[in-house]
């Protein structure tokens, strides 16, 4: 079959119950079967049925007349990959892990294949649902806590949203950083912004500080923007910095959590393992 002009959307009705979704989606997009079955367990297909929508993942799933297939298509989307996520505590109703760089947040109609919650669901034993408590950017990495319940998961946002959970990241950017804690206030689209930073270590051969970074409020990019307006921009910082293709990934890393945890009450502090985090060291090697 051809391929389908990329980014394309199809939409089907069914009409009759017992209908193929993948040979009806094949036959709409010029796709194999085959395809249309790999896009599916990757996200890109929906079922709208009454008032509610949600993705499609299988494909001998019994179709109602009234029924509404979207196909969203993407072929660049489709064949992004990223590193696996890793475990680092399962309580059960909650588990914290490691993102790696790319991994998203949030999904979209496109497809849900490279999110860090549909990771959990596929690779968490035994299996739960995964829900999104708080948010790392794309290009950062770190510590994320997933919820595995809605009662549980509002709880845990429950502390980000009344600062009841100390979470400290770790950066590194180019410059000697000033030896004495930094406080930044100043406002992140149009909103109140506080972050204190502190130096952990300088080098001096290539001129590049490692610094550990509190934030009081959780604004979008709030330690990139804060970083690159005391002109200490991360490194790998396209958007905030002056990074360039080819440069290093953004060295911003999510390496420590405290909080009291809602189901035992018991205190939670938990730390990056060391290869993990922002390395001078390791910098080097690479760039």
């Amino acid at each position: 079959m051809s391929q389908p002009p990329s980014p394309s959307q199809y939409q089907v009705c069914i009409t009759q119950a017992g209908e193929d979704a993948c040979a009806l989606l094949a036959a709409e997009s010029q796709l194999s079967k085959q395809a249309v079955k790999q896009a599916m367990a990757k996200g890109a297909v929906w079922l709208s049925r009454g008032k509610y929508t949600q993705r499609l993942r299988r494909a001998k799933k019994p179709l109602q007349p009234g029924d509404k297939l979207y196909f969203y298509y993407n072929a660049e989307v489709l064949t992004q990959s990223v590193d696996d996520a890793q475990l680092l505590l399962d309580k059960g109703d909650y588990s914290i892990w490691y993102k790696p760089y790319g991994m998203l947040c949030q999904g979209s109609k496109w497809s849900d294949h490279t999110t860090i919650n549909r990771f959990v669901e596929t690779h968490l034993t035994p299996q739960r649902p995964a829900f999104i408590v708080h948010r790392l950017d794309k290009a950062a990495t770190g510590l994320i806590i997933i919820g595995h319940t809605k009662k549980v998961t509002a709880k845990l946002a429950a502390l980000f949203e009344l600062r009841q959970l100390d979470k400290q990241y770790r950066v590194i950017v180019n410059g000697e950083f000033p030896a004495q804690m930094q406080t930044i206030n100043s406002e992140v689209d149009g909103k109140p912004a506080c972050s204190h930073a502190y130096l952990v270590e300088y080098d001096a051969e290539h001129n590049r500080s490692l610094v550990q970074v509190k934030i009081d409020s959780g604004r979008k990019h709030q330690i990139r923007i804060h970083m690159a307006s005391i002109g200490f921009a991360v490194i790998g910082d396209r958007q905030h910095g002056n990074a360039q293709l080819g440069d290093p990934n953004l060295q911003l890393t999510a390496c420590f959590l405290d909080f009291i945890c809602p189901l035992t009450s018991e205190k939670i502090h938990i730390s990056l393992p060391e290869e993990l985090q922002p390395q001078l060291a390791k910098l080097n090697e690479i760039s």
